[in-house]
Protein backbone atom coordinates (compact mmCIF):
# COMPACT_ATOMS: atom_id res chain seq x y z
CA UNK A 1 0.00 0.00 0.00
CA UNK A 2 2.85 2.38 -1.05
CA UNK A 3 0.41 4.79 -2.60
CA UNK A 4 -0.90 5.69 1.26
CA UNK A 5 2.20 5.51 3.00
CA UNK A 6 2.39 10.14 3.29
CA UNK A 7 -1.50 9.66 4.62
CA UNK A 8 -0.56 7.21 7.07
CA UNK A 9 2.34 8.53 8.68
CA UNK A 10 -0.09 11.51 9.30
CA UNK A 11 -2.64 9.67 10.79
CA UNK A 12 -4.95 8.32 8.36
CA UNK A 13 -5.91 4.61 7.97
CA UNK A 14 -8.19 3.00 5.74
CA UNK A 15 -11.29 1.24 7.31
CA UNK A 16 -11.54 -2.37 6.14
CA UNK A 17 -15.05 -3.12 4.52
CA UNK A 18 -14.33 -6.69 3.45
CA UNK A 19 -16.73 -8.23 5.71
CA UNK A 20 -19.88 -5.23 5.24
CA UNK A 21 -20.62 -5.89 1.89
CA UNK A 22 -23.67 -4.51 0.78
CA UNK A 23 -24.92 -5.00 -2.92
CA UNK A 24 -27.24 -3.93 -5.54
CA UNK A 25 -30.71 -4.79 -6.12
CA UNK A 26 -31.08 -8.52 -7.71
CA UNK A 27 -27.78 -8.79 -7.95
CA UNK A 28 -24.50 -10.57 -7.01
CA UNK A 29 -22.97 -7.42 -7.74
CA UNK A 30 -21.51 -5.60 -4.85
CA UNK A 31 -21.31 -2.09 -3.81
CA UNK A 32 -17.99 -0.01 -3.70
CA UNK A 33 -19.40 2.87 -1.41
CA UNK A 34 -17.60 6.05 -2.18
CA UNK A 35 -19.62 7.96 0.07
CA UNK A 36 -19.07 5.25 3.19
CA UNK A 37 -15.74 5.34 2.93
CA UNK A 38 -15.34 9.51 2.20
CA UNK A 39 -17.49 10.03 5.64
CA UNK A 40 -15.08 7.69 7.45
CA UNK A 41 -12.09 9.91 6.24
CA UNK A 42 -14.15 12.72 7.16
CA UNK A 43 -14.23 11.32 10.83
CA UNK A 44 -10.74 10.82 10.89
CA UNK A 45 -9.98 14.81 9.43
CA UNK A 46 -11.88 15.85 12.46
CA UNK A 47 -9.98 13.86 14.87
CA UNK A 48 -6.12 14.55 13.95
CA UNK A 49 -6.67 18.02 13.36
CA UNK A 50 -6.43 18.76 17.39
CA UNK A 51 -3.61 20.28 17.99
CA UNK A 52 -2.31 20.70 14.26
CA UNK A 53 -2.55 23.66 11.99
CA UNK A 54 -6.08 23.66 10.59
CA UNK A 55 -5.44 23.16 6.45
CA UNK A 56 -6.88 25.74 4.73
CA UNK A 57 -7.62 25.47 0.91
CA UNK A 58 -8.11 28.30 -1.52
CA UNK A 59 -10.40 27.63 -4.27
CA UNK A 60 -10.62 29.79 -7.14
CA UNK A 61 -13.95 29.72 -9.44
CA UNK A 62 -13.80 31.39 -13.02
CA UNK A 63 -16.43 32.22 -15.37
CA UNK A 64 -20.13 31.12 -14.77
CA UNK A 65 -20.62 27.53 -15.37
CA UNK A 66 -23.42 26.11 -13.47
CA UNK A 67 -21.93 22.56 -12.80
CA UNK A 68 -18.56 23.65 -11.45
CA UNK A 69 -20.39 25.89 -8.85
CA UNK A 70 -21.97 23.19 -7.53
CA UNK A 71 -19.17 21.30 -7.59
CA UNK A 72 -16.99 23.96 -5.68
CA UNK A 73 -20.14 24.17 -3.29
CA UNK A 74 -19.53 20.02 -2.67
CA UNK A 75 -15.77 20.66 -2.14
CA UNK A 76 -16.56 23.48 0.30
CA UNK A 77 -19.25 21.69 2.53
CA UNK A 78 -17.03 18.46 3.23
CA UNK A 79 -14.11 20.88 4.18
CA UNK A 80 -16.61 22.89 6.54
CA UNK A 81 -17.59 19.21 7.53
CA UNK A 82 -13.94 17.83 8.59
CA UNK A 83 -13.37 21.04 10.39
CA UNK A 84 -10.80 22.64 7.78
CA UNK A 85 -10.64 26.40 6.38
CA UNK A 86 -11.57 27.19 3.23
CA UNK A 87 -11.49 30.56 0.61
CA UNK A 88 -13.53 31.01 -2.38
CA UNK A 89 -12.60 33.51 -5.20
CA UNK A 90 -14.89 33.69 -7.71
CA UNK A 91 -14.15 35.92 -11.17
CA UNK A 92 -16.78 36.95 -13.28
CA UNK A 93 -16.58 35.70 -17.03
CA UNK A 94 -15.65 39.07 -18.10
CA UNK A 95 -13.25 39.11 -15.45
CA UNK A 96 -11.41 35.90 -16.11
CA UNK A 97 -8.19 37.00 -18.16
CA UNK A 98 -5.00 35.00 -17.80
CA UNK A 99 -3.08 38.61 -15.67
CA UNK A 100 -6.37 38.75 -13.44
CA UNK A 101 -5.92 34.60 -12.24
CA UNK A 102 -2.53 35.04 -12.41
CA UNK A 103 -2.57 37.60 -9.95
CA UNK A 104 -5.20 36.07 -7.73
CA UNK A 105 -2.64 32.64 -7.57
CA UNK A 106 0.35 34.70 -6.77
CA UNK A 107 -1.47 36.07 -4.36
CA UNK A 108 -2.48 32.61 -2.29
CA UNK A 109 1.67 31.42 -3.23
CA UNK A 110 2.45 33.82 -1.26
CA UNK A 111 0.11 33.16 1.67
CA UNK A 112 1.19 31.08 4.80
CA UNK A 113 -2.10 30.75 6.05
CA UNK A 114 -3.00 28.69 2.39
CA UNK A 115 -2.11 25.18 1.92
CA UNK A 116 -3.47 24.26 -0.89
CA UNK A 117 -4.82 25.79 -4.01
CA UNK A 118 -7.38 24.47 -6.33
CA UNK A 119 -8.40 26.13 -9.70
CA UNK A 120 -11.74 24.92 -10.57
CA UNK A 121 -12.05 23.03 -14.25
CA UNK A 122 -13.22 24.01 -16.76
CA UNK A 123 -11.85 26.96 -17.61
CA UNK A 124 -13.74 29.64 -19.66
CA UNK A 125 -13.05 29.68 -23.16
CA UNK A 126 -9.53 31.48 -24.29
CA UNK A 127 -7.74 30.75 -21.25
CA UNK A 128 -5.05 28.05 -21.36
CA UNK A 129 -5.07 25.78 -18.81
CA UNK A 130 -1.64 24.83 -18.52
CA UNK A 131 -0.82 27.82 -18.21
CA UNK A 132 -3.00 28.97 -15.60
CA UNK A 133 -2.45 25.80 -13.50
CA UNK A 134 1.56 25.95 -13.76
CA UNK A 135 1.47 29.19 -11.93
CA UNK A 136 -0.02 27.32 -8.83
CA UNK A 137 3.20 26.24 -6.59
CA UNK A 138 3.69 22.32 -6.10
CA UNK A 139 3.84 22.19 -2.85
CA UNK A 140 0.06 23.85 -2.81
CA UNK A 141 -1.02 21.93 -5.95
CA UNK A 142 -3.70 19.31 -4.07
CA UNK A 143 -5.01 18.31 -7.16
CA UNK A 144 -1.87 16.52 -7.83
CA UNK A 145 -2.45 18.04 -11.87
CA UNK A 146 1.16 19.75 -12.22
CA UNK A 147 3.87 17.92 -13.92
CA UNK A 148 6.03 17.76 -10.94
CA UNK A 149 3.62 15.54 -8.76
CA UNK A 150 2.68 13.61 -11.94
CA UNK A 151 6.19 13.28 -12.43
CA UNK A 152 7.46 12.06 -8.84
CA UNK A 153 4.25 9.55 -9.30
CA UNK A 154 6.31 8.12 -12.55
CA UNK A 155 9.08 7.67 -10.51
CA UNK A 156 7.45 5.64 -7.87
CA UNK A 157 8.37 8.10 -5.34
CA UNK A 158 5.05 8.86 -3.73
CA UNK A 159 6.05 11.98 -1.88
CA UNK A 160 3.75 14.41 -2.97
CA UNK A 161 0.40 14.87 -3.87
CA UNK A 162 -1.65 12.19 -5.77
CA UNK A 163 -4.12 13.14 -8.23
CA UNK A 164 -7.42 12.98 -6.21
CA UNK A 165 -9.73 10.93 -8.08
CA UNK A 166 -7.29 8.00 -8.61
CA UNK A 167 -6.33 8.29 -5.59
CA UNK A 168 -9.65 7.76 -3.72
CA UNK A 169 -10.32 4.98 -6.56
CA UNK A 170 -7.06 3.02 -4.98
CA UNK A 171 -8.54 3.60 -1.17
CA UNK A 172 -11.62 2.54 -1.95
CA UNK A 173 -10.17 -1.03 -3.48
CA UNK A 174 -8.51 -1.29 -0.17
CA UNK A 175 -10.95 -0.66 1.53
CA UNK A 176 -12.99 -3.72 0.13
CA UNK A 177 -10.03 -5.93 0.57
CA UNK A 178 -9.22 -5.65 -3.58
CA UNK A 179 -5.17 -5.92 -3.96
CA UNK A 180 -4.28 -5.09 -7.74
CA UNK A 181 -1.41 -7.08 -7.42
CA UNK A 182 -0.55 -9.43 -10.20
CA UNK A 183 -4.17 -8.36 -11.44
CA UNK A 184 -4.78 -7.72 -15.18
CA UNK A 185 -6.58 -3.87 -15.31
CA UNK A 186 -7.38 -1.95 -18.04
CA UNK A 187 -7.62 1.64 -17.37
CA UNK A 188 -10.13 3.49 -20.42
CA UNK A 189 -8.96 6.82 -20.92
CA UNK A 190 -5.33 8.88 -20.63
CA UNK A 191 -5.85 12.19 -19.63
CA UNK A 192 -3.45 14.01 -17.37
CA UNK A 193 -6.16 14.32 -15.15
CA UNK A 194 -7.36 10.56 -14.33
CA UNK A 195 -6.00 8.30 -16.60
CA UNK A 196 -2.17 8.31 -16.85
CA UNK A 197 -2.02 8.76 -12.78
CA UNK A 198 -4.33 6.08 -12.40
CA UNK A 199 -1.96 3.81 -14.56
CA UNK A 200 0.48 4.69 -12.60
CA UNK A 201 -0.74 3.83 -8.96
CA UNK A 202 -2.05 0.47 -10.46
CA UNK A 203 1.62 -0.42 -11.35
CA UNK A 204 2.82 0.90 -8.14
CA UNK A 205 0.75 -1.77 -6.81
CA UNK A 206 2.17 -4.09 -9.22
CA UNK A 207 -0.83 -4.39 -11.42
CA UNK A 208 -0.20 -5.42 -15.15
CA UNK A 209 -1.79 -2.36 -16.72
CA UNK A 210 -2.99 -1.52 -20.12
CA UNK A 211 -4.50 1.94 -21.14
CA UNK A 212 -7.06 1.95 -23.77
CA UNK A 213 -8.36 4.92 -25.53
CA UNK A 214 -10.29 6.12 -28.58
CA UNK A 215 -7.95 5.18 -30.83
CA UNK A 216 -7.40 1.75 -29.36
CA UNK A 217 -8.29 -1.31 -31.98
CA UNK A 218 -10.22 -4.65 -30.40
CA UNK A 219 -11.67 -2.15 -27.72
CA UNK A 220 -13.86 -4.84 -26.41
CA UNK A 221 -11.60 -7.66 -26.57
CA UNK A 222 -8.83 -6.30 -24.69
CA UNK A 223 -11.43 -5.46 -21.87
CA UNK A 224 -12.56 -8.70 -21.81
CA UNK A 225 -9.43 -9.62 -19.93
CA UNK A 226 -9.01 -7.60 -17.84
CA UNK A 227 -9.53 -8.30 -13.60
CA UNK A 228 -10.21 -4.36 -12.85
CA UNK A 229 -11.73 -2.44 -15.15
CA UNK A 230 -11.36 1.34 -15.01
CA UNK A 231 -13.99 3.24 -17.00
CA UNK A 232 -12.62 7.00 -17.28
CA UNK A 233 -13.46 7.49 -21.05
CA UNK A 234 -16.00 10.33 -20.81
CA UNK A 235 -18.97 8.75 -22.60
CA UNK A 236 -21.84 7.86 -20.88
CA UNK A 237 -22.80 4.32 -20.60
CA UNK A 238 -20.24 3.48 -23.11
CA UNK A 239 -19.06 -0.12 -21.14
CA UNK A 240 -21.56 -2.59 -21.35
CA UNK A 241 -21.58 -6.10 -19.98
CA UNK A 242 -19.92 -6.99 -23.25
CA UNK A 243 -16.74 -5.23 -22.07
CA UNK A 244 -16.48 -7.60 -18.47
CA UNK A 245 -15.13 -10.96 -17.82
CA UNK A 246 -16.99 -12.70 -15.71
CA UNK A 247 -16.48 -11.69 -12.01
CA UNK A 248 -14.30 -8.58 -12.97
CA UNK A 249 -13.68 -5.42 -10.69
CA UNK A 250 -15.55 -2.13 -12.64
CA UNK A 251 -14.81 1.06 -11.29
CA UNK A 252 -16.77 4.23 -13.24
CA UNK A 253 -15.13 7.61 -13.22
CA UNK A 254 -17.42 9.04 -15.26
CA UNK A 255 -20.85 10.99 -14.48
CA UNK A 256 -23.34 12.48 -16.76
CA UNK A 257 -26.80 13.85 -16.87
CA UNK A 258 -29.10 12.07 -19.23
CA UNK A 259 -32.16 13.48 -21.14
CA UNK A 260 -34.45 12.14 -18.46
CA UNK A 261 -31.96 14.37 -16.07
CA UNK A 262 -31.21 11.21 -14.37
CA UNK A 263 -27.68 10.29 -13.71
CA UNK A 264 -25.08 7.72 -14.85
CA UNK A 265 -21.60 6.81 -15.27
CA UNK A 266 -19.69 5.49 -18.39
CA UNK A 267 -21.38 2.27 -17.38
CA UNK A 268 -24.10 0.56 -18.58
CA UNK A 269 -26.80 -0.91 -15.95
CA UNK A 270 -26.45 -4.26 -17.34
CA UNK A 271 -22.48 -4.37 -15.86
CA UNK A 272 -24.09 -5.79 -12.52
CA UNK A 273 -24.88 -8.71 -13.90
CA UNK A 274 -21.42 -9.64 -14.88
CA UNK A 275 -19.13 -7.52 -12.70
CA UNK A 276 -18.69 -9.23 -9.03
CA UNK A 277 -18.25 -5.30 -8.21
CA UNK A 278 -19.28 -1.75 -9.40
CA UNK A 279 -19.09 1.65 -7.62
CA UNK A 280 -22.39 3.51 -8.18
CA UNK A 281 -23.07 6.62 -9.74
CA UNK A 282 -23.77 8.92 -7.75
CA UNK A 283 -22.15 7.83 -4.70
CA UNK A 284 -18.98 6.24 -5.55
CA UNK A 285 -15.79 7.77 -6.97
CA UNK A 286 -17.57 11.11 -6.79
CA UNK A 287 -17.50 11.73 -2.86
CA UNK A 288 -13.75 9.96 -2.74
CA UNK A 289 -12.20 12.80 -5.26
CA UNK A 290 -13.47 15.15 -2.76
CA UNK A 291 -12.13 13.41 0.46
CA UNK A 292 -8.80 12.81 -0.88
CA UNK A 293 -8.83 16.48 -2.09
CA UNK A 294 -9.55 17.04 1.67
CA UNK A 295 -6.41 14.68 2.68
CA UNK A 296 -3.90 16.34 0.26
CA UNK A 297 -4.79 19.98 1.42
CA UNK A 298 -4.39 18.06 5.13
CA UNK A 299 -1.16 16.74 4.47
CA UNK A 300 0.74 20.09 2.77
CA UNK A 301 -0.20 21.73 6.03
CA UNK A 302 0.69 19.01 8.63
CA UNK A 303 4.34 18.25 6.39
CA UNK A 304 5.38 21.48 5.49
Amino acid sequence: MKFFKRARNSGFIIPDFSNSVKYFDNTKCKILDGKLLSSHFVTQAQNLRSGRKIPCLAVILAGDNPASQVYVNNKIKIFKEAGFESQSFFISKEESTEKKLFQTIDMLNKDDNVDGILVQLPLPNGLNTENILNRILPQKDVDGFLAHNLGTLATGELNSAIACTPFGVMALLYAYGIDPSGKNTVVIGRSNIVGKPMSLLLLSADATVTIAHSKTQNLIQICQNADILVAAAGQPEMVTKDFIKKDAIVIDVGIHRKENRKLCGDTHQNVKEIASALTPVPGGVGPMTIAMLMLNTALAAWNK
